[in-house]
């Protein structure tokens, strides 16, 4: 369907649809971008109660964008956008597809069981990041040229080959997404069963539950980052309770696109060629990736409790592990199917089954018998350690020595004090 015939379907509806009309007085007013109150007092709306069914958050319309036989005002209250709101709600940038969410209003008691902080509107963000509304617009935006790149791209080695592109956030927009990431990304609702770059675990809790099992599969998700659209985050900001406007503005502050430099009558323009997603380089990224992977770590742990295997997912990392190798295939099978079912691709050439008979890693630990490092690693160790008491110091190898020592105590401290006492008896 083209975006016209979308569009004339979606007028349809709104002229058509009968309208429904709820009590909102116990509601906060809203506020358009300057801070001015927009009247919902006794609201007209085309569709009231959940956004989706069986879901809390609750549909609250800008009345100013409803038909208008549908609006109903009291005194005092604005009727209309100002010019400047008007020009940044229909822009480029505040574009959808779904209609039906573009004129919603925060549910502040879905914020709030949430624990997210309240935002009305683009202003309430500004104040937050310390910025004016002017600057926060300038970085949320996406225009089909840019004069400047807010993020300088380079590439680094992978360590199975290829490169990996990184998109590093210049100094201020740098500067405000980690304020997102303290005021709003550290608070997204995340799955008990994420171990990457979630406060308190690490590979050594993403580890443990798959010690001591007779299988553990593991399998990777392709392209994790620029899956996570921007449309995805948008959607799951508001339906954590935020309206359609600042949801748009802080999914594109969090997001960006990959740009292709062209010269036009000797001016350079950076253009996107590709859609915005979540890149590897913003603070923002891993977080706000866990979040939208919530549902799909809910889906894959009912899944392994079903087979009795265990779950746990590190960043792009996903590993399942059991006793019940009849079970194994089905697991893997299914587990591929909510994957896709969840607009994500499994990477079938990292697809990995390890039994007991051999090496058995979760995310770099070894889980046959404990966790820790493997024998052939603890034996280059204590050669490392041997080779430094008989040749001398050397302050490059004493401290990798020094941290790879810090690292094996977090995963099996009787192996580090082992390792150290080795090193103490030959005066490192």
């Amino acid at each position: 369907m083209s975006w016209f015939d979308s569009t004339l379907a979606w007028f349809k509806r709104w002229v058509t649809a009968k309208p429904v009309t709820r009590d909102v007085s116990g509601l906060s007013a809203p506020t358009g971008a300057d801070g001015r109150p927009v009247d919902v007092v006794s609201e007209t709306v085309r569709l009231s109660g959940p956004l989706k069914p069986g879901h809390l958050r609750q549909i609250h319309r800008d009345p100013r964008l409803l038909p208008k036989g549908q609006r109903v005002y009291t005194r005092n209250r604005r009727r209309w956008m100002e010019a400047g709101e008007a020009r940044r709600f229909f822009s480029r940038s505040m574009l959808t597809r779904d209609r039906d969410v573009q004129d919603l209003l925060p549910d502040e008691a879905q914020l709030a069981r949430y624990g997210l902080p309240v935002w009305r509107n683009e202003a309430d963000v500004a104040g937050v990041l310390g910025v004016t509304v002017g600057q926060l617009r300038h970085y949320a935006s996406h225009r089909p040229r840019e004069r400047v790149r807010h993020y300088v791209t380079f590439t680094v080695p992978k360590r199975s080959g290829g490169v990996r592109w990184v998109h590093a956030p210049k100094r201020r927009l740098k500067s405000m997404q980690r304020r997102l990431l303290t005021e709003l990304v550290a608070k997204l609702p995340v799955s008990a069963h994420a171990h990457g770059f979630v406060t308190g675990r690490s590979v050594k809790t993403g580890a443990a539950p798959h010690v001591g099992r007779r299988v553990v599969l593991k399998l990777d998700l392709k392209d994790f980052f620029p899956t996570v659209t921007m449309a995805r985050v948008r959607g799951l900001l508001v339906a954590l309770g935020y309206g359609y406007p600042v949801a748009a503005t802080l999914a594109l502050l969090m997001t960006e696109a990959d740009r292709q430099p062209v010269e036009v009558e000797g001016v350079v323009f950076h253009v996107p060629v590709s859609a915005r997603v979540c890149v590897q380089g913003a603070p923002t990224s891993p977080g706000v990736c866990n979040a939208v992977l919530l549902r799909l770590d809910r889906r894959l742990a009912g899944l392994a409790r079903r087979y009795g295997y265990a779950y746990t997912r590190y960043a792009d990392d996903l590993t399942f592990s059991g006793d019940d190798l009849g079970a194994l295939e089905r697991v893997r099978a299914l587990a591929a199917r909510y994957i896709q079912e969840e607009g994500f691709t499994v990477n079938r050439e990292k697809t990995r089954v390890q039994r007991r008979g051999g090496a058995q890693r979760v995310t770099g630990v070894t889980v046959n018998a404990g966790l820790g490092l493997s024998r052939e690693e603890r034996r280059r160790l204590r050669a490392m350690i041997h080779q430094e008491g008989r040749d001398g110091g050397d302050a490059e190898r004493s401290a990798y020595i020094d941290g790879m020592l810090a690292y094996v105590k977090m995963l099996n401290p009787e192996h580090a004090e082992k390792l150290s006492r080795g090193r103490k008896r030959r005066g490192s």
